[in-house]
């Protein structure tokens, strides 16, 4: 028992690492700090530990700290849980997931400083990160047990719920690109009305930058319709399901803080905070749909 609590615990705190290695990356984005450190990795301009400490150095050092630290963590975590609860069919998968994807977003992040990527291969260091996240995230609740508290293996999914599940975490990783394709282009202020490029002009965008910032726009409206659509479903078919019935009505609150969030930076003019935020909700987002996959992979058909 006093093995299972430990283990638990150190699920939780993997969880929060990566969690942090998002936001922080994040971070390094928005406030222009991926090269705090020049063309070093894993050193810090030529240091191991620099000496000269500046907020592009402060911020860009600290990650690759967190990272380095919290892939500890994981690898333990990977072999710990392979060991402990390898008997649950998702556990070897989601422990492989896990440590694959985050030694794949650290060496995009290496290959970045030492020899520069181009803005659509950078894009994807986010949704990478993405992966590994979830990966721990439900690797942390079958720790937990949290799919048979909610008896995972006795619901009754149909298969429009069943479809609209696994299509809108599909194309929530699109919205995520695009909106990671937003930043790498520098494209947040290419238009700076909101919900429009320009409040009360209809035409297509003018350039390369305004296509990119409004892609991503429009990107976000179908996924917060879509999700509508479902929690709506999920309301009227699922009250007796109280997974999916709550599962659903969080996923789309997510997705409406997103979307103000989102709006809320353009107004603010890049307001740090509030990008920060518009990351955080689009992480928990995608870590729940992941769950609600996880679920319908699980449930009997109805």
């Amino acid at each position: 028992m006093r093995y299972n609590k430990y283990l638990k615990w150190f699920g939780v705190a993997s969880t929060i690492g990566m969690l942090l290695i998002l936001l922080g990356g994040a971070l390094v984005t928005k406030t222009d700090s991926g090269m705090g450190c020049g063309r070093h990795w894993p050193g810090c301009n030529g240091q191991l530990i620099p000496d000269e400490i500046t907020p592009e150095v402060l911020i860009e050092f600290s990650h690759r700290l967190v990272t380095g630290s919290v892939g500890i963590l994981i690898v333990v975590l990977a072999v710990w849980s392979w060991k402990a609860i390898g008997h649950i069919r998702e556990t070897k998968l989601l422990a492989f997931l896990a440590l694959f994807f985050l030694i794949l977003q650290a060496l995009i992040g290496a290959a970045q400083v030492l020899w520069g990527q181009g803005d659509f291969i950078l894009a994807l260091h986010f949704g990478i990160s993405l992966i590994s996240f979830a990966s721990v995230l439900l690797l942390t609740l079958l720790i937990f047990e949290v799919d048979q508290k909610y008896d995972a293996d006795k619901l009754k999914i149909g298969k429009t719920m069943k479809f609209h599940t696994i299509g809108v975490t599909i194309y929530s990783y699109v919205v995520v690109y695009s909106g990671a394709l937003v930043r790498h282009t520098e494209s947040e202020l290419s238009c700076t009305d909101w919900p429009m490029c320009r409040n009360g002009d209809f035409s297509l965008p003018a350039n390369f930058w305004e296509w990119v910032q409004m892609s991503h726009r429009t990107a976000a409206a179908i996924i917060f319709i879509w999700l509508g659509i479902i929690a709506y479903h999920a309301i009227k078919h699922y009250k007796n399901q109280r997974v999916i019935y709550w599962g659903w009505i969080i996923a789309f609150i997510l997705v409406c803080l997103q979307v103000l969030a989102g709006g809320a930076v353009i107004i603010t003019r890049l307001n740090l905070y509030l990008a920060l935020l518009h990351s955080l909700f689009v992480t928990l987002l995608f870590g729940l749909l992941t769950y609600m996959v996880l679920l319908v992979s699980r449930s009997n058909k109805k």
